[in-house]
């Protein structure tokens, strides 16, 4: 009966011994996994400040991966070897080997401080990456925010240099109609007053075209010449006008 009982006990111990060097191991490796993503969060952040590459968000989420698998892996490893105490604890409070027992309670007092150990320290491993992944999310995020305020505002600054440039074309369009109508006033009010220079001159001509008949026939040719260059006048002006006009809408 105690070497069945011893027996027992030793394969708890060998199970307690196999699981927490599973651990140990899973420990360290879930512990790399961690740093290393904080640390290659942090290349990127400072990447993601000169480029928009898209591989950190598929190595982020590769970890995160790893991450939840080992996180799992972990937590079962615990779980089992909660299980494994609890059965060194009650074969130790069991009544068969009473002259043992201070000796049996101090292994299992070590292997209860081994799983405490393992259980915080997976736990604040395990709260230092959400935390870690947390703040990236986050500042992801404010980058993306900040990116998108930049392409939105380079944006509208060139809309509103279009518009600046295009208020300036109006301007100095209106400009030159104003010039040119004012060209055209000013040339109406000349030909008026040539206009009535010339009745005047004309009907002193046809005073003495009456008088005389050799000066009438002179005064006929004149005014012939005179509407000649009154229409070769009106001509050039007409086209003037219509060519500033073009160029000014243009």
């Amino acid at each position: 009966m105690a070497a069945g009982t011893s027996n027992y006990w030793e394969d708890l111990r060998k199970q307690a011994r196999q699981l927490e060097n599973e651990l140990d191991l899973k420990l360290v490796s879930f512990s790399k996994l961690c740093t290393g993503y904080s640390h290659s969060s942090a290349r990127d952040g400072r990447r993601d400040r000169h480029s928009s590459d898209t591989t950190p968000l598929l190595n982020g989420s590769s970890q995160d991966r790893m991450f939840e698998t080992m996180a799992i892996e972990i937590e079962q490893l615990l779980a089992r070897l909660t299980g494994v105490n609890d059965k060194m604890a009650e074969y130790t409070s069991s009544a068969g080997v009473p002259s043992l027992n201070a000796a049996l309670m101090h292994t299992l007092q070590r292997h209860r401080d081994i799983l405490q150990d393992y259980t915080h320290e997976f736990h604040k491993t395990k709260a230092n990456f959400v935390a870690v992944r947390e703040r990236e999310n986050l500042m992801g995020s404010v980058r993306k925010d900040i990116e998108s305020y930049k392409s939105g505002s380079g944006v509208n600054n060139r809309r509103t240099e279009l518009f600046l440039k295009e208020h300036d074309h109006l301007r100095n369009s209106d400009r030159l109609i104003e010039e040119t109508i004012s060209i055209a006033m000013a040339t109406k009010e000349n030909m008026t007053s040539q206009r009535g220079m010339l009745k005047s001159i004309q009907s002193k001509m046809n005073t003495l075209a009456n008088r005389f008949p050799a000066v009438n026939s002179l005064i006929q040719r004149i005014n012939l010449r005179k509407r000649r260059d009154s229409l070769i006048l009106g001509g050039v002006i007409g086209v003037c006008t219509i060519l500033l006009l073009l160029y000014a809408f243009h």
